[in-house]
């Protein structure tokens, strides 16, 4: 068996969830300067939910993710993961990170590693995993996201699509039991759009517990068990995706759609 890190047995856990809640955040706040970002954000997130979270610029989504794993500290509320409340114990926040995989915008890749050197660096240093059984996961991960031949090329040397999937592949390395996408699309040429989308519908589909913030409505309406609308840095709606997209509850919603849709 891979030996994962020895630490996680001595974080905190939190009040008590039920027993498939894999994220819960309870009247969540979050400041910069005087600019309030997140307004009483409460949202429960269920073990292999798909939850994608729209809304205009500026709404608060991208702050709301990066709360999770606290790249982002929150000014008030609780975020709990995994039973673990994210806070200022450095403990709690790494055994959280273990748990949590997140994909931005941009890829992020060490430019000077392989593709495969890339995937198996976390592991290594975090997981403890010997480099055999480091390398045995990259490739397996790699071959998830269709792109295997690509190991031992460079960064650079791969289109953004195919870095966006190493990406992905190089996140799912760690084991993680909840993945978060931070508009994993927005930063790539049109062409290249659908084999990221892809590569997140076939996760979907093997019931990866996936947090996606995206405008790519078409995708919502295909992968989602909710959506999630946010405005001024609150949960205006959090609902199934048949009632958002065919009957959304509010006129700003309705406005939203009618932008990207049309």
């Amino acid at each position: 068996m891979l030996n994962a890190d020895a630490s996680a047995d001595t974080a905190q856990p939190a009040r008590p969830a039920s027993a498939d809640t894999v994220i819960r955040m309870v009247n969540v706040q979050k400041w910069y300067g005087q600019f309030q970002v997140l307004r009483d954000v409460n949202l429960e997130v269920r073990r292999g939910e798909r939850i994608v979270i729209c809304g205009p610029s500026g709404s608060g989504k991208s702050t709301m993710l990066r709360c999770i794993n606290r790249l982002e500290e929150h000014d008030g509320g609780e975020i709990v993961v995994n039973r673990i409340r994210v806070d200022h114990d450095q403990r709690n926040v790494s055994v959280v990170r273990r748990d949590v995989g997140m994909v931005f915008q941009h890829f992020n890749l060490f430019p000077h590693l392989t593709i495969l050197e890339n995937c198996m660096l976390a592991p290594v240093w975090s997981r403890k995993y010997t480099r055999a059984e480091a390398r045995e996961v990259a490739m397996a991960y790699l071959e998830r996201v269709r792109i295997p031949e690509q190991a031992d090329k460079y960064p650079s040397q791969l289109s953004g699509g195919q870095q966006q999937r190493v990406a992905i592949a190089r996140a799912l390395c760690m084991g993680p039991k909840v993945m978060l996408f931070d508009e994993p699309t927005s930063a790539l040429d049109p062409e290249m759009v659908k084999e990221v989308l892809d590569t997140l519908v076939s996760l979907a589909e093997d019931g990866t517990t996936m947090l996606l913030v995206t405008h790519e409505m078409n995708f919502a309406r295909q992968v989602a068990s909710r959506v999630v609308f946010m405005d001024h840095g609150s949960i205006v709606e959090d609902t199934p995706p048949e009632r958002f997209f065919h009957n959304p509850s509010q006129e700003r919603i309705k406005a939203f759609l009618g932008r990207l849709l049309h």
